[in-house]
């Protein structure tokens, strides 16, 4: 079984993921500290020194391995399923989880962290609202599931997703 959390930045894939990956007993990856591994440094550098694309062609590598993978629960990036060629190399390899929240809640979660921004010339909320509005369609379309994390603590959510998984045919992953 492979299982992909995606959703944007603050939707709880890294929090959730660590939990609910012990549980189901299986493997657990996630896109940013692969990232940072194999960059000896943290990829929000490589943001600042190199730009978006450098870090997109990363992420498209770390990508193809983690096609490769087997009983093993990812957590990608915020932006991983927006791009085509990532979903090339993952679509069929696993089973999405697309995690939500309302957009307020996510600033909430996210506005106290040293992230690099999209675009850093609007506020945090404007540019997660637009990334949500201009991208949700390709969110949707990747998942196999839409779990909404909203009001939900990490047990609640861990808890119902495992119940969730449980409930899929043998087929789901």
């Amino acid at each position: 079984m492979k299982i992909y959390l995606c959703g944007m930045i603050g939707s709880g894939k890294t929090t959730i993921g660590t939990r609910l990956a012990r549980i189901l007993n299986l493997d657990f990856f996630d896109l940013d500290r692969e990232m940072d591994r194999t960059l000896g440094y943290s990829f929000h550098r490589l943001v600042k020194e190199k730009g978006w694309l450098a870090f997109r062609e990363l992420e498209y590598s770390i990508s193809k391995h983690f096609a490769q993978l087997e009983d093993a629960l990812i957590c990608l990036g915020g932006g991983t399923v927006r791009y085509e060629w990532n979903m090339d190399v993952l679509r069929k390899t696993g089973r999405f989880i697309l995690l939500t929240a309302p957009v307020e809640e996510l600033v909430r979660r996210v506005e106290n962290a040293q992230r690099p921004r999209f675009n850093a010339q609007v506020g945090l909320e404007e540019d997660l609202r637009t990334i949500w509005e201009s991208s949700k369609e390709k969110y949707n379309a990747a998942a196999d599931m839409v779990y909404n994390t909203h009001g939900k603590t990490i047990d609640q959510a861990v808890a119902e997703l495992k119940d969730l998984i449980g409930e899929k045919p043998p087929n789901w992953a």
